[in-house]
This record gives C-alpha cells, structure tokens and sequence, in this order.
C-alpha cells in the first residue's frame, strides 16, 4: 500500500507546480489530484519496500539451496560415471 503522506505530498507539490489560474481554484483542486493519485496507484499492481525485502531474501535462500543442490547432483552423477557398470541385484525367485 502507497504511503497516503506520500500522497499528500505528490498531489502538493503537483499543486503548488500548476499555473496560478488553476491553483486559485483552491481546495477543490488539491484534493482532485490527490483523488486521480490515489487511483491511478492503487491500479498499479505494487508492494510494500517491506514485502519487496521479504521477497528477495526468500530469493536469495532459495538461489543458495539450488546451488547447493546443483553441485550435489553434479558430485553424484560423475560417480555414477566413474563407478564400473554392475547389474542391480536381481530378486531372488520363489
């Protein structure tokens, strides 16, 4: 969710940047900006600094255990390479 005293803020300073004509318009159009703002975000599909934080150590962990997991199959398959082919054991018959 957008920090509404960043919203406050933007829709400020896009006041304050308009013409004079337009600002004398008062209020009114202080507070239409900020509606179209807040809109025009929550349309964006974003996330909290918070959760984004959250989500790229989950990535970071999750890149360390593929590595390791890499290596490890890489160490078992040149075994398998290196290990002289031997028949599986066979079932003994009844």
């Amino acid at each position: 969710m957008i920090d509404p005293k960043k919203i406050e803020q933007i829709a400020r300073q896009v006041h304050e940047s308009m013409p004079k004509g337009i600002r004398e318009f008062g209020d009114d159009v202080e507070k239409k900006v900020r509606q179209v703002l807040q809109s025009q975000l929550t349309r964006l599909d974003l996330v909290s600094r918070e959760e984004f934080d959250v989500q790229t150590q989950v990535l970071l962990r999750t890149r360390e255990k593929l590595a390791l997991l890499e290596q490890r199959l890489s160490e078992l398959e040149s075994r398998s390479v290196q290990a002289p082919d031997v028949a599986p054991p066979t079932e003994p018959q009844m």
